[in-house]
C-alpha cells in the first residue's frame, strides 16, 4: 500500500511540475545552454553581434540580460524570471533575448556603470534604450525580483516604442 501511494505521489509531483512552465506556440523546445537558466525554452542568441543581426532583421527590440553565475543578486532575479510566464510569453514572442555573464565593448550598454543583474532594451534599429529603466537611482536598469510588473511594463514600453517611433 505505502509503494503504490509513493508511486502516485511521484507521478503527480512530475505531472504537476510539468504543467506549469510556458511552452511556446510551436511545442516544447530542447532547452539551450544559452539560457543559462533564464528561460530554457526561449531562443537566446550566442553573442551581442548576433543578437542585434536578429533585432533589425526580425524588427524586435532586443532585451539584454547582465549577470553573473555566482552573484547571489543575479541567481534571485534569474528565478523569479525563468517562473513568470507572462514575462517568458512576451520574451518568446516579441523580443530578441541576449544574456551576457561578461562586459561587451559597446560602452552604450553600461550608462550608469557595469553592474550585475542590469537589463537594457536595444531598438531595432540598434538603439539603446536609456530611457527605459528601473527604479533605482544608483543603479537605474537594475531589477529585483519584486520589480518584475515594472520589467514588464518596460518591456510594453519597448515594444509600444517600437511601433510608434520607427
Amino acid at each position: 500500500m505505502i509503494k503504490v501511494t509513493l508511486l502516485v505521489l511521484l507521478v503527480l509531483v512530475t505531472v504537476s511540475s510539468t504543467l506549469g512552465k510556458y511552452i511556446p506556440k510551436t511545442g516544447k523546445r530542447i532547452p539551450q545552454t544559452l539560457s543559462r537558466g533564464w528561460g530554457d525554452q526561449l531562443i537566446w542568441a550566442q553573442t551581442y553581434e548576433e543578437a542585434l543581426y536578429w533585432s533589425r532583421s526580425r524588427n524586435k527590440p532586443l532585451m539584454v540580460i547582465f549577470h553573473l553565475e555566482d552573484c547571489p543578486h543575479s541567481q534571485a532575479l534569474k528565478k523569479a524570471f525563468s517562473d513568470d510566464n507572462e514575462i517568458q510569453k512576451m520574451l518568446d514572442e516579441d523580443f530578441i533575448v541576449l544574456n551576457l555573464v561578461y562586459e561587451t565593448t559597446d560602452k552604450h550598454l553600461s550608462p550608469d556603470g557595469q553592474y550585475v543583474p542590469r537589463i537594457i532594451f536595444v531598438d531595432p534599429s540598434m538603439t539603446v534604450r536609456a530611457d527605459i529603466n528601473g527604479r533605482y537611482s544608483n543603479r537605474m536598469y537594475a531589477y529585483e525580483p519584486s520589480d518584475l510588473k515594472l520589467l514588464m511594463t518596460n518591456m510594453k514600453k519597448a515594444k509600444k516604442l517600437l511601433k510608434s517611433e520607427l
